[in-house]
């Protein structure tokens, strides 16, 4: 069984400032794990997925993500954050590599 945590429900940051989404997650096996974003009135979209390899994944919109199984975590970061970028962000996990991933977390980012 997988789940995931994001510890941090909403987060408010100025223009230009860094951003830290944090999320944990539990699983018994090898996890894929996922960051999604839902602008406002806009479908869920795909931020950015770690399958294997890299640790620091890279995804749109200058974000990226690091796994640190050591700590069971993945948290998404951004080093200059925009008035764009407010939304909703979901973290999830599953044990398969489709994006359709499975458990959903959320955290509102205000800029």
């Amino acid at each position: 069984a997988q789940s995931v945590t994001q510890l941090d429900s909403q987060v408010s940051v100025s223009e230009g400032v860094s951003v830290l989404l944090r999320c944990n997650y539990s699983s018994s096996v090898s996890p894929y794990l996922f960051w999604y974003v839902q602008y406002p009135n806009q479908g869920l979209q795909l931020l950015l997925k770690y399958t294997s390899g890299t640790t620091l994944v890279k995804g749109i919109n200058g974000f990226e993500a690091e796994f640190k199984k050591s700590e069971t975590s993945f948290h998404l970061t951004k080093a200059s954050a925009h008035v764009s970028d407010a939304a909703e962000y979901f973290c999830a996990v599953n044990d398969t590599v489709p994006e359709n991933a499975g458990q959903l977390n959320t955290n509102l980012l205000r800029c």
